[in-house]
């Protein structure tokens, strides 16, 4: 069953992978549009011979961007910034990339466009990060409104960045920094879910429904790091840092993050968000909209944080 070709820009991220393999799964030939196409090369392994095309692409670069969608009946954007470096920078790709990348899409007769925010996304939001991409969304309303928004709560899985870096911070530190006490809220959910309800969308066809997707519990910072302790054996003190104390950390994160080479482990944009609750808003579409049953956080992540135990998964317990 052949769905057409949708393009996916991003497609070689954390979320990216998922959603290329459930697109091919459902029958779509995917062409992943990416800056650096011989990172991606095992992406041509996913599905039969032919099914899924790398090309290079910059939403900084117009043409780029025009060449990648030539031809496609859907384009799903993922392309996002979790801290700034350099020309790449939040009002760079969440606005005018956002911007070139609906426009372009419109222009080659493309109404079935999905985008990917996030929870939070807000105008008048302090956070560079989600105002930008609340930014993105009012121009894509504007431009081809018949486009899907997915905003997503905290993504966890294999290869993800949050309880991965708890994680390994728990073999070398001897405590745990609670940001503002670990009082805010995460509605974390499956990586694997999301692309199941990008999927689906495109095969549907977009219709101009803006979506929220969470997992199936609220969890408060601090329960997220008890929880992911227990699963990698290891006790360890949970210190309440003030955000106060957490802006100044996330300056140093961004002083060492202007080093090449080198990500900042937190910054004071970052910051600001995590003052806020990431959870799904009450009557929301969601997965229910969809027909998934999202799955919980604790069926999942004890089968990737195994290698962070003493021992691994050999060893019942450890210290």
């Amino acid at each position: 069953m052949n769905k057409g070709l949708v393009t996916v820009f991003g497609g070689s991220g954390f979320l990216g992978k998922y959603v290329v393999r459930a697109l091919v799964k459902e029958g779509w030939r995917v062409r992943v549009a990416v800056r650096r196409p011989h990172t991606a090369q095992e992406l041509k392994v996913i599905g039969n011979v032919g099914q899924v095309q790398l090309v290079q692409a910059n939403l900084r670069f117009e043409k780029s961007v025009d060449a990648a969608i030539v031809g496609s009946d859907a384009v799903i954007n993922l392309v996002a910034l979790l801290f700034e470096k350099g020309s790449q920078n939040f009002e760079a790709l969440h606005v005018r990339g956002v911007e070139t990348l609906v426009k372009k899409s419109k222009a080659h007769g493309v109404t079935n466009f999905i985008q990917v925010s996030a929870l939070g996304a807000d105008l008048n939001s302090d956070s560079d990060y989600s105002s930008t991409k609340a930014k993105g969304e009012k121009i894509i309303r504007d431009v081809l409104p018949s486009s899907d928004i997915i905003r997503p709560s905290i993504i966890f899985g294999a290869e993800d960045s949050f309880f991965n870096r708890f994680a390994s911070m728990s073999q070398l530190s001897p405590f745990i920094p609670l940001l503002g006490g670990g009082s805010s809220l995460f509605q974390p959910v499956y990586v694997n879910d999301v692309a199941k309800a990008i999927a689906k969308l495109a095969g549907e066809g977009t219709s101009g429904n803006n979506y929220e997707l969470g997992g199936p519990r609220v969890y408060s910072f601090k329960e997220l790091m008890q929880i992911m302790l227990q699963t990698v054996h290891r006790k360890r003190l949970l210190i309440p840092v003030p955000w106060v104390a957490a802006n100044f950390l996330g300056f140093l994160g961004e002083v060492s993050g202007s080093l090449p080479f080198i990500s900042p482990f937190l910054t004071r944009d970052q910051v600001k968000n995590l003052k806020r609750d990431n959870v799904v808003s009450d009557n929301a579409l969601g997965f229910s909209k969809l027909g998934i049953r999202a799955e919980s956080m604790e069926s999942i992540i004890g089968g990737y944080l195994l290698r962070y135990r003493k021992y691994g998964q050999f060893h019942k317990k450890s210290n």
